[in-house]
């Protein structure tokens, strides 16, 4: 099996379950009101799914992101899939509430060198897991994959409703791997300019939840509200793929841009950059653009904002994903806009180095008053 770890593409995999075992005040699929519990009808075998997502075919080893509307896990069906793109010699990583643990169990019975590129993104929603009696089997299962060599991710999305138990969720995490979780930001989906969904300003909310000092928080605030005006592209080195049906999309903003590639896994792909981005702001840019989809922006890399170090000095994610994170894709791709090559040559590359340096202070400096000059 081929076992680099570059990264061509980023691909964020939508598995169509819109349903899900919790039920949160601040869930999207609740936000429209789309929650059932329909089976998913999986178009295309897992073979088919094999044989469409070689390395060949995509130009190259690619990362995974897989995640459904509801509880990705809830369809069985979904561990064979999840294999055959471990097979090809991808990486994956699923997010997940954490509770159902006889997917994870199944999960863990993977060859080593699946598990090594495995991973999970554990969404820690408290108060339903506290409601239901469920947060140590939540960590039990963090902990069972971690044992099994998987790397992990934990974070919570920063509502309003957790801020009197913003201590107990920082004890809470601590205790259980050993090192506070990251925070993704709130977004109202009903709101045309994918509005902050919470009932503060920005800096109030940015500085009840900096406390975390997760890098995740700390890139999705500074870019919250941007509206992207550089060449993105997303569409040609990351793409939106339906598990379920082969369909892929470049973007979330180019829903236009669509082919079925399970159909016809000998016909090649075609990835076409999305350039000008079409919506508010790039609301999932922690992923897009921390893999450098924007080449202007070189500042977290994945890395930054999955791993942690606990308190025994150990990372979240295992070797493999450590250093598949840390790379951008701009390494593993050529810049071409209407068929001319954009070198980036060393001393521009420094000037935006100091450019982004500078503005991470300036950010810092604008939302905090415990900055000493």
């Amino acid at each position: 099996m081929k076992n680099n770890i570059e990264i061509k593409r980023f691909i964020d995999v939508h598995v169509p379950m819109f349903s899900c075992n919790l039920r949160c005040s601040y869930c999207y699929v609740g936000q429209h009101q789309i929650n059932n519990t329909k089976n998913i009808l999986f178009k295309y075998t897992p073979h088919q799914v094999r044989k469409a997502l070689t390395i060949e075919r995509l130009g190259g080893v690619c990362h995974f992101n897989v995640c459904g509307m509801g509880e990705t896990l809830i369809p069985e069906e979904l561990i064979e899939y999840i294999k055959v793109i471990l097979e090809n010699g991808h990486s994956v990583m699923i997010v997940t509430n954490g509770v159902l643990s006889e997917r994870f169990n199944a999960l863990m019975k993977f060859p080593r060198e699946l598990k090594d590129k495995l991973g999970f993104k554990f969404s820690l929603h408290y108060l339903e897991l506290r409601r239901l009696g469920l947060i140590d089997t939540f960590f039990a299962n963090v902990n069972n994959v971690r044992k099994n060599g998987c790397s992990i991710s934990v974070e919570i999305t920063a509502n309003d409703s957790y801020e009197p138990y913003i201590n107990d969720i920082k004890e809470t995490c601590l205790k259980n791997v050993g090192a506070l979780c990251h925070v993704s930001v709130p977004r109202d989906d009903s709101s045309a300019g994918i509005k902050l969904m919470s009932k503060h300003s920005i800096e109030e909310f940015y500085d009840i939840w900096k406390t975390f000092d997760s890098p995740m928080f700390e890139f999705k605030m500074r870019h919250w509200g941007e509206e992207r005006t550089e060449f993105c592209h997303a569409g040609e080195w990351s793409g939106m793929l339906n598990i379920a049906t082969g369909s892929l999309i470049s973007c979330s903003c180019q829903k236009g841009t669509y082919q079925n590639i399970f159909e016809n896994p000998d016909n090649n792909i075609k990835f076409y950059p999305v350039g000008k981005c079409k919506v508010p702001h790039c609301f999932n840019g922690h992923s897009f653009l921390t893999f450098g989809v924007i080449t202007e922006i070189d500042e977290e890399h994945y890395v930054d904002i999955r791993d942690r170090v606990d308190n025994i000095g150990q990372h979240w994610l295992n070797p493999y994903m450590l250093s598949q994170f840390s790379h951008r894709l701009i390494e593993y791709n050529t810049i071409n806009r209407g068929g001319v090559i954009l070198v980036r040559q060393k001393i521009a590359k420094q000037i935006l180095f100091t450019y982004n340096a500078i503005r991470k202070i300036v950010h810092k400096v604008y939302f905090r008053d415990d900055i000493l000059w």
